[in-house]
């Protein structure tokens, strides 16, 4: 258990400085492109976050958490959408 612990947080550390580098390096153009494939995986996220949600426990806290994780992809997913309209709307033209 207390690997499993250390590999994880191992884990995200290392994912965090990565993921850092890569979008320090994006150009400014590749933004919106970007954040819209983001958007698919926290779609991804919040499918995840429901099916936790909804597993047949009677533990309560695992209930709690599982609905906290759907709020936040949800609120993810459509903020994310939101700022990718609004990106978009810049390029378009006026009449």
């Amino acid at each position: 258990m207390e690997g499993s612990i250390l590999i994880g947080i191992y884990v995200f550390v290392l994912a965090t400085f990565v993921g850092f580098e890569l979008i320090s390096k994006v150009p400014v153009i590749l933004h919106t492109p970007l954040m819209s494939g983001a958007n698919a995986i926290s779609g991804i996220t919040l499918v995840g976050a429901i099916v936790a949600a909804g597993r047949d426990t009677d533990d309560r806290l695992t209930a709690v958490i599982g609905l906290a994780a759907v709020i936040f992809a949800t609120i993810n997913v459509v903020g994310g959408y939101m700022v990718t309209d609004r990106m978009l709307q810049m390029f378009k033209k006026r009449p």
